[in-house]
């Protein structure tokens, strides 16, 4: 059994920013949440998270999560003074606790795993994750035994020289028997340089304390400021793109991609340069995205080419092209083997299968059949000034170059639109529609003119 605390109180000066630090985003969600998401496969019977400054902002940034209790801590006076806040919320509980910092978001589920499963496989007091770092400037160092076991920790600003010589450090992350916690907790003194209560010192009042070094050190980084905010993602893409490149997807320059962790691919599935995937999207083999696209919370199937192109909130079927420099949007919906081209925007708006847009185009608000194409420069007015109004195109029509078809208007399948017209009524199946002016020619205008 194993409760988790994740202390965010803090303010986080260096982050300068009104925002509370454990609220900044990486990769699309807050620090604490990402904290929070690293104890999944534990399982945790109580998870608690401990808020000061402006509390009630973390608070209601982690909403959405269920099952997680607050807990105050009004002076923020240390670590151990923040995990002190927690006696009255766990006076009857009889397992082990997970403390965790609210701005470290590097962790892998399986880091802390493998803490729980140390520390209750040796029965100990307390278990510290430690890494040894090639420069532990900034860090406690601790100091153990032969068998793991740690003697003393001491923070770096109360280290003399030799103790900085040690790599060995703690990575702010802990695992408790909470019983012998709650009994040392009360004994903790503010005789250090920073006047505060350090939860690491509860280690002198407990009887076995081990340390776990993990294998990559950079789980262990916190978020101080803006620098290091920008390092964690880069962290975190490295991981991303790794992960996916082994899994069979290729990416040509993979330094200039950025992929959210929520992406799903497919193998073969090429990523070009200056490409970026975010949100639920999920893209099948043999597509090929980019250089230079965005996709955005969109599906996008098999053998599917997007160029130069953004699509957000959208779905593009199997065998379709994309651009260069169209932008889907809105829930739009590309059936198969569809070709949307240069310059064409289309927002909430489903094209049939072998439908076309080739160049230059405004589709909104639209249904379109099978086998449509779509002339360059046509648009659908799909907005009087007051409201949005829907406009249906039937299999087989084919629209002229600079045609405006003003919405509501069903146009028939099959149906031809003359080059050049503004269509403002129905048009039955099959017919050939012309809706514009009569062409004059005056002659000898340029001596009338003089």
């Amino acid at each position: 059994m194993v409760a988790v605390a994740i202390l965010a109180a803090g303010k986080g000066t260096r982050m300068k920013s009104d925002l509370p630090k454990v609220l900044h985003l990486l990769a699309g969600r807050s620090l604490v949440e990402r904290v929070v998401d690293s104890c999944k496969l534990l399982q945790p019977t109580k998870q608690m998270v401990i808020v000061g400054y402006q509390g009630s902002k973390v608070q209601q940034g982690l909403s959405h999560r269920q099952g997680i209790e607050f807990v105050e801590q009004t002076e923020q006076l240390g670590t151990g003074h923040a995990v002190q806040q927690l006696i009255p919320h766990l006076e009857n509980y009889q397992g082990d606790i997970l403390v965790l910092n609210g701005d470290a978001p590097l962790l892998r589920p399986e880091t802390l795993q493998s803490l729980v499963k140390i520390h209750q496989t040796h029965k100990n007091a307390a278990t510290l994750l430690t890494a040894n770092l090639p420069n532990p400037q900034g860090y406690g160092r601790v100091f153990c035994d032969g068998n793991n076991f740690i003697t003393h920790i001491v923070e770096e600003r109360d280290c003399n020289q030799q103790q900085k010589q040690n790599s060995r450090v703690n990575a702010g992350i802990y695992c408790f028997n909470w019983q012998k916690l709650a009994e040392a907790l009360p004994k903790l003194s503010t005789n250090n340089d920073q006047k505060e209560y350090y939860l690491t010192e509860v280690v002198d009042y407990l009887d076995q304390v081990m340390a776990l070094d993990v294998i990559d050190y950079q789980e262990i980084n916190g978020i101080n400021d803006r620098l290091q905010l920008a390092n964690a993602y880069n962290i975190l893409q490295t991981r991303i793109k790794e992960h996916w490149m082994k899994a069979g997807v290729m990416m040509l320059n993979p330094d200039s991609i950025t992929i959210d962790e929520t992406v799903e691919l497919q193998p073969d599935v090429i990523i070009e340069p200056q490409t970026h995937l975010r949100g639920n999207t999920k893209i099948s083999a043999g597509s090929r995205i980019g250089p230079g696209s965005l996709i955005e919370n969109s599906i996008i199937g098999e053998n599917v080419t997007v160029l130069y192109s953004v699509v957000k909130d959208s779905e593009v079927g199997d065998n379709s092209t994309v651009g260069p420099y169209a932008h889907l949007r809105g829930h739009a919906n590309i059936a198969a083997s569809c070709r949307v081209g240069n310059f064409v925007e289309i927002k909430k708006s489903s094209l049939g299968t072998n439908t076309n847009a080739a160049h230059l185009a405004y589709i909104g608000d639209a249904t379109l059949g099978n086998r449509v194409n779509i002339g360059a420069g046509t648009i659908t007015a799909n907005y009087d000034g007051v409201n949005k109004h829907h406009t249906r195109i039937g299999n087989g029509a084919k629209t002229g170059s600079n045609s405006v078809l003003v919405a509501p208007v069903t146009l028939g399948a099959n149906v031809t639109v003359a080059a050049g017209s503004v269509v403002t009524q129905n048009v039955g199946d099959g017919s050939l529609v012309i809706a514009r002016s009569r062409q004059k020619e005056i002659p000898d205008w340029d001596k009338i003119k003089r």
